[in-house]
């Protein structure tokens, strides 16, 4: 990876590697790779029904303290 790095930061000093590039293919090329790459997660996550935003979410609270607890009280 260090010898790839070098050799791209050599090559951006010079302006025959300076390749015009439209950025909408550039976008669209992005959009395809993170689609594929995210594949295996995203039905992973359809799969178990998982839903990262969803404002009707369930909240879990941990267990109330009740009064009669028969537990050691550290006070």
């Amino acid at each position: 990876m260090t010898k790839a790095f070098c050799i791209a930061f050599v090559m951006t000093f010079f302006s025959v590697f300076d390749v015009p590039v439209f950025w909408p293919i550039l976008l669209c090329y992005w959009i395809v790779l993170f689609v594929l790459t995210m594949r295996r997660q995203i039905t992973h996550m359809i799969k178990y029904k998982y839903i990262p935003f969803s404002i009707g979410k369930q909240k879990y609270t941990g267990k109330k303290p009740s009064a009669s607890s028969s537990g050691f009280r550290g006070d």
